[in-house]
């Protein structure tokens, strides 16, 4: 089959660290242009929109939209309605019912959507999930913390309504814990917003599985110095800890030997196959526990966040 044809939406820092490389490095794509209304892409064509992308150049298959996420849906279901496949950095949308609007869509336009968790695809995620199949689990801890300020500096859209503040590194984890287990309900969270945000700048969550195991996750949008990406899952076989946001893992202290396909290598062959069978992968359940962490978490006021 041929290459397919795709261009990106939104030229911030994610799409030139990551999808970019990545896109360029893959033989199943051939990138051809971009669309930002702030930055330009060295080496194709470059719109202010894409809408002006898609009619200049219908020869584009299929769009990955990097744009901040109070913008996703309404291009999405643009590029859905001509007949484009679509990739959805994360989170896929602002709210659920916009991630289940757009998969009724793409379903009906016969076209690929793929909600891509990048951290589902980092290189210990499917070993553990493999190696905790076969054990009963009795805790999970997970434990994310970092440093705002050298992430997202003077990014004021994380902080404002649809941004996810602290959710938005939280959601990360999140979706690895619900690859890894099953039947996730959130139980009880706390939540601490800046006076001056919409959004929280740390959280505490307490969940649940359908073993009843206990699931707790701290997250930290404050963290200065190392910074920490941890799960740890005690079984009756020991205690499994992937770190590193997913990268590293090991069993009773020992590492384990994984494969090196960085994410976002390991995400763009899976969207490739997905459109090449016109499939839809568009797992809104680590958004739904955000989501349901918002409805029925406590609202702590702390100080102002300062840039």
């Amino acid at each position: 089959m041929s290459t397919i044809k795709i261009a990106i939406v939104g030229m911030g820092k994610i799409a030139r660290d990551q999808h970019v490389p990545s896109l360029r490095a893959n033989p199943d794509f051939e990138l051809v242009a971009a669309a930002s209304p702030h930055g330009k892409l060295d080496g194709v064509p470059n719109f202010l929109n894409m809408d002006a992308l898609l009619q200049a150049m219908p020869e584009v298959a299929a769009v990955a939209l990097c744009t901040t996420p109070q913008v996703r849906y309404d291009l999405a279901r643009s590029a859905l309605q001509r007949g484009k496949h679509v990739l959805l950095e994360k989170p896929p949308g602002v709210t659920v019912g916009e991630v289940l609007s757009l998969v009724d869509l793409a379903r009906r336009r016969d076209v690929s959507l793929f909600a891509s968790w990048h951290s589902r695809h980092a290189p210990a995620v499917e070993p553990a999930r493999t190696w905790l199949a076969g054990h009963t689990l009795r805790s999970v801890t997970v434990t994310w913390k970092e440093d705002v300020r050298v992430w997202h500096p003077g990014q004021r859209w994380i902080w404002e309504a649809g941004g996810l503040g602290v959710f938005d590194p939280g959601i990360n984890a999140l979706s690895i814990l619900t690859h890894l287990v099953p039947g996730i309900v959130l139980k009880d969270a706390e939540l601490s917003f800046p006076q001056n945000c919409a959004t929280p700048v740390a959280a505490h969550l307490a969940m649940t599985d359908s073993q009843s195991t206990k699931i707790s996750m701290d997250l930290d949008f404050l963290q200065t110095g190392p910074q920490t990406w941890d799960i740890a899952v005690d079984t009756d076989a020991g205690r499994l800890i992937l770190s590193l946001g997913g990268k590293v893992m090991t069993l009773d202290g020992q590492p384990m030997e994984v494969a090196t396909t960085p994410e976002y290598a390991a995400l763009y062959a899976h969207f490739a196959d997905l459109i090449r069978a016109r499939r839809i992968d568009a797992d809104a359940t680590p958004l739904q526990i955000v989501a349901d962490a918002f409805l029925c978490g406590r609202h702590l006021d702390v100080a102002p966040f300062i840039e």
